[in-house]
């Protein structure tokens, strides 16, 4: 059996502007639906474990409403409480609180990279690729590096106001670590797979990366 885990931030607090944040939650629900679609077997895990934030929950969405009533998301794992080789991919949900804790996740990286070296798949969508400008092979060598992803665009943090709110600027960052960045028209779909990395730009790419990363699994 198939397995995927999507991986989910665990900060809430947007920067100091007395608003929240959280992981988007269409960002998990619609990867989620696609992959139990296909027949696999989907985990969920948290930076921290426990009960992770949410944002821009929209009660009336079906694949949400399903996604929230199908999994115990009051107590999801950490990443040592899970082991490598029981996946077959992990999928890194966005939300604007990843980009205060997916960077220093090294537990949660270092499970990512073992996934990755054992034959299987990385992906991430809109500011989940945060977690990917720290995420180093076995090697000491940067994932991303030399790789094409896609990410939420400089123009697109603009667009929603948070330019000087978010800690860094994702695709900036990417760039930095050696990645060539790859933007779309704002808040449209764009999905780039590079080998066994998949990576979205926003959170119209979400279920698109997903079918992305199904197509790499069901080979």
């Amino acid at each position: 059996m198939t397995r995927v885990l999507i991986a989910l931030t665990s900060h809430s607090d947007l920067g100091d502007t007395g608003r929240r944040t959280g992981f988007y939650a269409s960002e998990a629900a619609e990867p989620w639906s696609v992959f139990r679609a296909a027949g696999f077997e989907v985990d969920v895990v948290s930076v921290a474990g426990g009960e992770p934030p949410v944002d821009g929950r929209d009660e009336e969405n079906a694949v949400q409403q399903e996604f929230f009533a199908a999994l115990d998301l009051k107590n999801t794992p950490t990443a040592t409480d899970l082991k490598a080789a029981d996946y077959d991919a992990i999928f890194y949900a966005g939300g604007h609180g990843t980009m205060w804790d997916f960077p220093g996740a090294t537990d949660l990286a270092q499970l990512a990279a073992t996934v990755y070296e054992g034959g299987g798949v990385v992906a991430a969508v809109c500011h989940g690729p945060s977690a990917l400008i720290e995420l180093k092979l076995s090697d000491g060598s940067y994932l991303i590096d030399g790789k094409d992803v896609a990410g939420f665009t400089n123009a697109e943090e603009a667009a929603v106001g948070l330019t000087d709110v978010v800690p860094f600027l994702l695709a900036d960052e990417l760039t930095k670590r050696g990645a060539k960045h790859h933007p779309g028209p704002d808040f449209a779909p764009k999905v780039v797979t590079d080998g066994r990395l998949v990576t979205g730009q926003n959170p119209a790419s979400a279920e698109s990366t997903a079918e992305a990363v199904t197509k790499l699994l069901l080979g």
